[in-house]
């Protein structure tokens, strides 16, 4: 009987360590603590997008979609849907639903954090505009006038968090933390490829009402991020002089990459550099007037 009664207790205490072991959070059970903060901090620019584009193609965002996920962050300023034709709409609704997907699978992986304050105005759109043409446009550029400013200012977005996914991902440790990654890698750089493709086939039509052509637009936008970005040449438009080309042969430049076409990559604080505005990783603006989320966005708030 004592044998017995031993043998139930440690079966019962078994299958109680083990339905402890499955029910604790993978950040505890499976990632190493090396990588989590660099699994969190793109959270900052999942949020950014998801937001982005589910207001643009639907009108709406998180906190009506999935309020789950915002963890009790504010919601966003100055973001609504954009006047967009059908084709462009149904494509940034596959953008949102997608952005959606890649908050959950962070959140499901590690702790995470509430969704920062984000500004998506248009006015918040205008400044990187003017600052990127070193003027003011007249009248100021808005991101949800027409599907062609929306895809203007989406290609400010996806590009900057797939560069930090390069940047990460040999920094990781785990291999679930590598796969975890290099799947969201993988469809950012889908995002920004198809995005960049239909501006491509635009590149010579003319922003109304600047008269700016959609490559110098793009072009302008480029040199800014790596102005901001502080690191060299990291970005590039969709138009560059023959030697930057693939393999020095070709000005058309659909995707971005180095010499010998790899990607660029990008740390947290370069990336902070840009969407803050300023340069600096240290001071909060742009599209986070109150800074960024995480361990290491909040370090550099701290060291401030």
């Amino acid at each position: 009987m004592a044998l017995s009664a031993a043998s139930t207790t440690h079966k019962t205490l078994t299958i109680t360590a083990t339905l402890l072991i499955l029910l604790l959070p993978k950040s505890f059970s499976s990632v190493p603590e090396s990588d989590v903060d660099l699994l969190e901090f793109p959270l900052n620019l999942e949020f950014l997008e998801a937001e982005f584009f589910l207001y643009g193609s639907l009108g709406y965002g998180l906190d009506k979609f999935a309020p789950n996920l915002t963890m009790g962050g504010p919601p966003p300023i100055g973001v609504r849907r954009a006047k967009l034709d059908s084709f462009t709409r149904d494509l940034i609704k596959q953008f949102a639903l997608q952005e959606v997907g890649h908050l959950r699978a962070i959140q499901s992986t590690v702790k995470g954090f509430p969704r920062p304050l984000l500004d998506l105005s248009a006015a918040s759109f205008a400044k990187v505009v003017d600052r990127a043409f070193g003027r003011p446009l007249s009248p100021p550029f808005d991101p949800y006038a027409s599907g062609l400013n929306f895809l203007l200012a989406s290609y400010l977005i996806p590009y900057v968090g797939l560069t930090g996914y390069v940047g990460a991902n040999p920094k990781l440790q785990g291999a679930s933390s590598r796969r975890l990654v290099a799947g969201l890698l993988g469809v950012e750089s889908g995002q920004d490829a198809v995005i960049r493709t239909i501006l491509y086939e635009r590149a010579t039509v003319k922003v109304q009402p600047y008269g700016i052509s959609v490559a110098e637009f793009t072009n302008r936008l480029s040199e800014l991020r790596n102005k901001l970005g502080r690191t060299g040449l990291k970005d590039e438009g969709l138009m560059v002089s023959q030697e930057k080309g693939a393999e020095g042969r070709i000005v058309g430049n659909v995707l971005a990459a180095d010499s010998d076409s790899i990607a660029f990559d990008r740390t947290p604080e370069e990336i902070l550099r840009i969407v803050y505005g300023g340069g600096d990783e240290h001071v909060p603006g742009g599209f986070y007037p109150k800074g960024a989320n995480g361990r290491i966005a909040k370090s550099h708030l701290h060291a401030a």
